[in-house]
């Protein structure tokens, strides 16, 4: 009786939920409009920024605010058809044609702004060089502009999984050149 006991209490447990991979992505070059969140690092010779990230992006607008680890606002980058305009958390404000010319001024940092999207995706660009893939055909690491890019982690096993874990180096002779960007995506959104 006891043993019925037993088994029948075990029957009232809730099932074990299983692990379930989050639903297939579409195709990396099919990727045109995304939101993420995560955080981000750059280091150049001495100077060294890091921040939350929450980017909106569409191909005729970009939306980027930068956080402390605490959610306070730090910049608001926009681009649109008129420029590239940066507003910082003192209201003073920088404005460019681009988005490379606008990290130029404000960081005085060069960063490939315009082409981030498609390799934040993991869409490799025309150009790309030493392309070296994992097990599920993504990629893992490679050469573009002068930059070195590395696919540490995806979200999940599945080929059209998005990184959630990328480092980018610029490969250059004077070490003062020389950045490093290291960007952590919580959270991907795609339209439906």
């Amino acid at each position: 009786m006891v043993l019925c006991l037993l088994l029948g209490g075990c029957s009232i447990l809730p099932p074990v939920a299983e692990e379930q991979q989050p639903a297939p992505r579409p195709t990396r070059d099919s990727i045109v409009t995304f939101a993420l969140d995560g955080r981000i690092a750059i280091h150049q010779g001495e100077r060294n920024y890091a921040s939350g990230i929450s980017w909106q992006h569409a191909p005729a607008r970009d939306e980027m605010q930068l956080t402390t680890p605490l959610g306070q606002g730090i910049a608001e980058l926009v681009r649109d058809g008129s420029g590239a305009r940066l507003t910082l958390a003192d209201r003073r404000k920088i404005s460019a044609a681009d988005l490379e010319g606008l990290a130029e001024q404000a960081f005085g940092i060069n960063l490939p702004l315009s082409a981030l999207p498609r390799w934040l995706v993991a869409d490799i660009p025309a150009g790309a060089q030493q392309i070296t893939r994992d097990a599920a055909g993504r990629p893992q690491q490679l050469r573009v502009d002068g930059w070195r890019i590395d696919y540490l982690h995806y979200e999940s096993t599945q080929a059209n999984a998005l990184p959630n874990l990328i480092e980018l180096h610029r490969e250059v002779a004077g070490a003062s050149e020389q950045i490093d960007v290291r960007l952590k995506i919580d959270e991907w959104t795609l339209p439906e």
